[in-house]
C-alpha cells in the first residue's frame, strides 16, 4: 500500500474517536443526562465561538497569549542555550549549579505565583515569568543530553582537525546536538502553552486563560468550552507548524517518525 494511502487511512482513524465523543455529547446534552448548564450541547458551543469570532473577541484573547508564549519562550531560550553551552565546557559551573537547579526543577510553576505577583506585580513580568519557568527545563535538559552526547567518531574527527573551541562548537557540537535542541525547543513551546492558563490567573484582562475563567464566573460553560477547544487546537496547529520547519532543517532525521505515539 502507498505511503500517502497509509497516511490518508490513518488520518481519518484518528478521527472516529472525536466523532464517537461529539455523537455521545449531542446525545446526552439533547436528553439532558446532565443539566443544560454543566453541558452545554454542541450547537450552543459552536454558536458562543461564533458570536465570539464575529466579535474579534476569540482573535484578540488569542493574539495576547501568543504574544506571551513567544515573549516567554524567547526569553526561555537566550538564558537556558548560553546556560547549557557554558555548563557543558565548564566543569565547576556544573558541580556549582547542579543542586540549585535541580531544586528549581522540583518546583511546580504554579506555586510559585503568589511570590512572582509580590516581586513582579499583576502585570505581564509576572505572567512571562510562569512561562518562563514552565520552559525552561525542558529545553536546558534536552539541549545540555544534545552537547553530552555527540558521535565519538566527530569527537575523533575535531581532534585532529585540532579544532579552536569556537570552530568545535560551530562545526561539530551544534550540528550533532541539532536534533535534541530542536526536540527540546518543541517541548518548552508546549509546557510554555500549558502554563499560559495559570499565568492568565493572574490578574489578567485579556488573553484565552482569561477568556476561560471570566466566562466561568458569568456562568457561560459554553464560552469556558470554546476557550478549552482553543488551547487544544492551537497546541496541536503550533506542534504540527513546529514538526515541518524542524524537519526541513535536518532531512536526514525525522522528528516526527521518533515520537512515541
Amino acid at each position: 500500500m502507498q505511503t500517502s494511502t497509509v497516511k490518508k487511512i490513518s488520518g481519518l482513524a484518528r478521527l472516529i474517536l472525536p466523532g464517537l465523543i461529539l455523537m455521545l455529547w449531542a446525545v446526552a446534552s439533547h436528553n439532558e443526562w446532565v443539566h443544560p448548564y454543566l453541558l452545554p450541547s454542541p450547537s450552543r458551543v459552536a454558536k458562543a465561538a461564533w458570536s465570539l469570532l464575529s466579535k474579534g473577541e476569540l482573535t484578540m484573547h488569542l493574539g495576547v497569549s501568543l504574544r506571551r508564549v513567544l515573549t516567554g519562550f524567547t526569553i526561555t531560550m537566550c538564558i537556558a542555550v548560553p546556560l547549557s553551552i557554558l555548563i557543558h565546557f565548564l566543569g565547576w559551573l556544573k558541580t556549582l549549579t547542579k543542586g540549585s537547579l535541580e531544586f528549581l526543577r522540583s518546583i511546580p510553576p504554579l506555586s510559585a505565583i503568589p511570590l512572582l505577583i509580590l516581586w513582579f506585580g499583576i502585570g505581564e513580568a509576572s505572567k512571562i515569568a510562569v512561562i518562563v519557568m514552565a520552559s525552561f527545563f525542558p529545553v536546558f535538559l534536552n539541549v545540555l543530553s544534545g552537547l553530552n552526547n555527540v558521535d565519538e567518531n566527530w569527537l575523533e574527527l575535531a581532534d585532529s582537525l585540532q579544532l579552536t573551541r569556537t570552530d568545535y562548537l560551530k562545526a561539530v557540537l551544534i550540528p550533532s546536538a541539532l536534533p535534541a535542541i530542536l526536540t527540546g525547543i518543541q517541548l518548552g513551546i508546549s509546557y510554555s502553552w500549558r502554563a499560559l492558563m495559570g499565568a492568565e490567573m493572574i490578574a489578567a484582562a485579556s488573553g484565552v486563560g482569561y477568556l476561560i475563567l471570566d466566562s466561568q464566573e458569568m456562568g457561560r460553560i459554553d464560552r469556558v468550552f470554546v476557550g478549552i477547544f482553543t488551547l487544544g487546537i492551537c497546541g496541536i496547529i503550533l506542534d504540527r507548524v513546529l514538526m515541518k520547519i524542524f524537519n526541513s532543517c535536518i532531512p536526514w532525521q525525522n522528528l516526527e517518525a521518533g515520537k512515541t505515539w
